[in-house]
């Protein structure tokens, strides 16, 4: 879990600290970049749509097990929900909801996203 300031330069740093993380953890480049490309869009559209946390900072919080990776961003909340959309073929965004899925937390104060359960083991790092 890292503070990050409320700043776009907080997006790059939390993809490099979640990336040496989960290298340093063994995991599959490919789940790596899965993950990064998650936190960033979280951190973006927390930074984008919702307030700072009372400290002016954010909360971004990973968890890794041996069948799928957890990554949290917390904000301050914003005036509406986080929905998702169905994005068309020309969009530029929001595609990532068939393999993830996404729930705000508490009181509106961030997003946890989780990989789809895929119905049979989907390790994402070597075994030891």
């Amino acid at each position: 879990m890292v503070l990050l300031p409320y700043a776009p330069s907080s997006v790059a740093v939390a993809r490099q600290r979640l990336s040496t993380d989960l290298q340093d953890s063994g995991v599959f480049t490919s789940a790596i970049d899965d993950a990064v490309l998650v936190v960033s869009e979280l951190l973006s559209n927390a930074l984008r749509h919702a307030h700072p946390l009372p400290s002016g900072m954010v909360r971004v919080a990973w968890l890794c097990s041996d069948d799928h990776i957890e990554v949290a961003v917390s904000d301050g909340g914003a005036a509406t929900e986080p929905r998702a959309g169905r994005p068309t073929l020309s969009s530029l965004g929001g595609g990532g909801s068939a393999s993830w899925s996404t729930s705000p937390r508490a009181g509106g104060s961030g997003t946890t996203v989780t990989p789809r359960p895929c119905g049979r083991s989907c390790p994402h790092r070597a075994t030891r």
